[in-house]
């Protein structure tokens, strides 16, 4: 199987010794990485396959993170969701999976457990307990997955978890490549009109960093029903063209008009994670998921619909000790979320039948 590694480049700033160091340190990676491994503690591959547009990302926390998790869309494809509700016992995760290959790509997760345990990373079920299993380790490593089956050829071709354990070797504390890779490979937008008129979506990563140095940042991949709008002027980036493939017809004037399609189911969910450098519990950590939401709503439309599987992971590697502010935490994740959204389809690249924001003449 022919086959791409992408990583990511550059490394977070040194330990500090103040709190004005900390300050100062912390503002580092906002200017030299926006992405989300600007949160130290967190490593980001992709494995992209070339046989077919698809592929999977892998976000590694190998020191452990406190995790949340919301599901929105109404057609999800989740593994080990029901651990991160805050009433249940695991308490700290490994990584997270975002890949495309509908319920296929779940697969991916597999792999890098396997990584993990080859490594001694996980959970240690016995290990002040009285029996002799001194050797039991359990990686924990929650995934979501897009549906990219149609796009690019052999829906047969899907990530598997020999790919998991691809991206998570290639997984670096690097700026986040954008775009065609990963799990955004395969991912489209703009199919309230059908699949034959929609555009390319892709994978996205933002970050931003506080003078007081908490760190908030967002990755994602954008495979939306809708259009990609961006806030700051209600226009939509990419989404549903009209007829002659070379304008953009915006899904809430064909809504609107009564103009929209019935659902299209098969083809479409936006996943992603939220990430901080906070401390936070697994409560507060499900409540700021559950703000990075309105970073879908905002950037999205329509969005959260019975044909997407919308679902935010929320990390938090506590690297930043003290009392968090989870409003701040949690309206600063939805901002970031919002700006991973758009640099996915302006990262993203032209496949046949599907073009891109960059190309599209408007």
């Amino acid at each position: 199987m022919r086959s791409s590694l992408i990583g990511g480049i550059g490394a977070i700033g040194a330990a500090v010794l103040s709190a004005a160091v900390i300050s100062l340190s912390a503002q580092t990676p906002s200017r030299s990485n926006r992405t989300i491994t600007a949160v130290p503690g967190i490593k980001v591959g992709h494995y992209t396959l070339t046989e077919r547009p698809t592929g999977c990302t892998v976000i590694l926390t190998e020191s452990g993170a406190t995790a949340g998790v919301d599901v929105r869309g109404a057609a999800p494809g989740t593994r080990e969701t029901d651990l991160l509700n805050p009433v249940n016992s695991v308490q700290q995760i490994h990584a997270i999976v975002l890949a495309g290959g509908s319920a296929f790509g779940l697969d991916a997760a597999s792999g890098v457990m396997r990584y993990l345990d080859e490594r001694n990373i996980g959970v240690k079920p016995y290990a002040t307990g009285g029996r002799d299993a001194t050797g039991v380790n359990v990686p924990i490593v929650p995934a979501a997955i897009l549906i990219d089956l149609a796009v690019g050829g052999n829906p047969k071709i899907r990530p598997t978890a020999d790919c998991g354990y691809a991206a998570a070797m290639a997984a670096t504390t690097s700026p986040v490549a954008e775009g065609n890779v990963g799990a955004g490979a395969g991912a489209t937008v703009g199919k309230s009109a059908g699949s034959e008129r929609a555009m390319k979506g892709g994978l996205g990563s933002a970050s931003i960093t506080m003078s007081d140095g908490l760190i908030v940042a967002a990755i994602v991949a954008v495979n939306a029903l809708g259009d990609v709008i961006d806030p700051s002027t209600g226009k939509v980036v990419a989404g549903v063209r009209t007829p002659n493939g070379r304008d953009l017809a915006d899904a809430r004037v064909l809504l609107r008009a009564g103009a929209v399609q019935p659902s299209f189911i098969g083809g479409n969910t936006t996943i992603g994670v939220v990430a901080t450098n906070a401390t936070l519990t697994k409560t507060q950590a499900t409540k700021v998921a559950q703000m990075a939401h309105d970073g879908y709503a905002r950037a999205i439309s329509p969005v959260h619909t019975p044909a997407d599987g919308d679902t935010i992971f929320a990390l938090a590697t506590g690297a930043k000790a003290g009392q968090a502010d989870v409003i701040k935490i949690g309206a600063l994740s939805a901002e970031v979320m919002a700006d991973a959204i758009l640099r996915a389809v302006r990262q993203a690249a032209s496949i046949p039948g599907y073009p891109a924001a960059r190309d599209l003449k408007r």
